[in-house]
């Protein structure tokens, strides 16, 4: 199976994170010194993919502009011979990112309808923007090479708590088939009642082929959530067509919310040649509490 696009939707409204997204896209809220859509496509990029479609929404421009290249900025700093800066700036202008706006927040279901055309009759990649992945493999080519192997969908999952579980779409069925790979049954979005032991979240990596359009379309729109849900699509997907799960090796950030957010720009912080070191310091003398023989 060869994946060479992927589709990465960032239409949502971002309220967790208002006032700042009333006027800004969430997307591009920043872990330091990226913005948070950046990280997903070198993630994406560093995963062997060719062809990337952002599904965006009102007050998303500048998302685009963002990836887009800045003529000014680039002669600025060419002339003051700041060649660092300017290959920074650089690394972010790409050309085979297309853009699609999303006109109604119906849901991720309706999100990834707008990727059709752009998809054709290939699979593809499906990554969230809410959620960075830190891992030696890249999380997308974790997901990727499990869907080649068994030339089927795919999704990426990891366990949680059933505190947690409630605010993710959760594998409720499953058999194994080997390894850490599982054939799905069955799937609820956001359930009010968990009890799982554990609960396996999907964490926002997907390969789904063609057929999720179809899918989407015949399940229409979730009566409790009032929107599109691709949980309910993969649900229909899974009664003729297999669906298969594996486990996410690696450290995940949910950053659509604030907390997952602020840990996530540490933990990157931490690891950055500019402030690690003093960052370190920052957290052993301000914000770990001290024995009080050492105060």
């Amino acid at each position: 199976m060869t994946i060479k696009k992927a589709v990465i939707p960032a239409a949502g409204l971002g309220t967790r994170f208002l006032p700042i997204t009333k006027a800004t896209a969430k997307e591009m809220l920043p872990l330091m010194d990226k913005p948070v859509i950046q990280f997903i496509v070198e993630e994406v990029l560093a995963s062997g993919i060719e062809e990337i479609l952002i599904v965006t929404g009102r007050n998303k421009r500048s998302i685009e502009d963002h990836f887009d290249s800045n003529y000014e900025l680039e002669q600025n700093l060419t002339e003051k011979g700041k060649e660092d800066l300017l290959e920074m700036v650089q690394s972010s202008t790409l050309h085979n990112i297309q853009f699609k706006r999303q006109h109604y927040p119906k849901g991720l279901g309706d999100a990834i309808l707008q990727a059709k055309s752009f998809v054709g009759d290939e699979p593809f990649l499906l990554t969230l923007g809410d959620n960075i992945m830190v891992s030696d493999k890249p999380a997308s080519k974790q997901v990727m090479e499990i869907a080649d192997r068994y030339q089927a969908t795919a999704i990426l999952t990891q366990a949680v708590s059933n505190q947690e579980a409630k605010h993710y779409g959760i594998v409720d069925e499953a058999s194994a088939r080997s390894g850490d790979v599982y054939d799905i049954s069955g799937l609820v979005e956001k359930p009010t009642d968990p009890d799982y032991d554990p609960a396996m979240a999907i964490c926002g990596r997907y390969v789904l082929t063609p057929d999720i359009f179809s899918a989407i379309e015949a399940v229409g729109v979730n009566p409790q959530s009032g929107e599109i849900e691709l949980t309910d699509a993969l649900n229909l997907l899974a009664k003729d067509h297999p669906v298969l799960s594996t486990h996410f090796h690696g450290q995940w950030y949910e950053v659509g919310e604030p907390l997952g957010l602020i840990e996530a720009s540490i933990q990157y912080a931490l690891h950055h040649g500019e402030t690690s070191q003093g960052l370190n310091d920052y957290l052993k003398q301000e914000v770990i509490p001290r024995p009080k023989a050492e105060k």
